[in-house]
């Protein structure tokens, strides 16, 4: 689809700068592409910190806990 964009010289140049492209038309198609991941990572991560989505780790305490218990004989066991 092709979408007319009025934008100035100076407008422009930012937009080739900040995406690294030299030509117009894939920086904008670039920047316009970046702003949607940004905007649909934005929401993803609004959604765990709210709480609406969420994930559990089972087994995840009682490993930290072995982990730290083999640490602590280890160092034991090094410091004699």
């Amino acid at each position: 689809m092709k979408v007319t964009v009025e934008l100035s010289d100076s407008q422009l140049q930012k937009v080739c700068q900040l995406t690294g492209e030299r030509k117009k038309g894939p920086a904008i198609r670039k920047l316009v592409v970046d702003a949607l991941t940004m905007k649909r990572r934005e929401e993803i991560a609004a959604r765990f910190i709210s709480g609406q989505w969420g994930t559990t780790l089972a087994g995840f305490e009682s490993a930290r806990a072995a982990d730290r218990k083999r640490a602590k004989a280890r160092e034991a066991e090094w410091r004699g």
